[in-house]
């Protein structure tokens, strides 16, 4: 009992912040009723629902997902890299260069 006492003063002092957002009479039917739908308040409903798709943004735009061969191309490119051509040493040497004039 006491542990579950701590956990509730814990998340009692989290400082929340306030959020609005102005929605018409359809959008926000919408969202009560899909809440409804869940047993959960619109509130609880708009702020998991925002949550999980900002989560899926953040993962899509931050997570690299390769098809099979092309895994294999990566490794084997990171495992036996290829000497730098000619093109590769002329760029860092003027990269080189304009940085070091800086």
């Amino acid at each position: 009992m006491t542990m579950r006492r701590t956990h509730i003063q814990a998340k009692d002092t989290v400082k929340r912040e306030r959020l609005e957002a102005r929605v018409s009479a359809e959008q926000k039917a919408l969202l009560q009723r899909a809440a409804d739908l869940q047993g959960r308040t619109l509130s609880d409903f708009i702020i998991g629902s925002a949550q999980q798709a900002a989560e899926e943004i953040i993962r899509e735009h931050t997570v690299i997902t390769l098809a099979e061969q092309d895994s294999r191309t990566f490794v084997e490119a990171l495992l036996n890299p290829l000497a730098p051509n000619e093109r590769l040493r002329a760029a860092a040497a003027r990269y080189k260069q304009e940085t070091a004039e800086t």
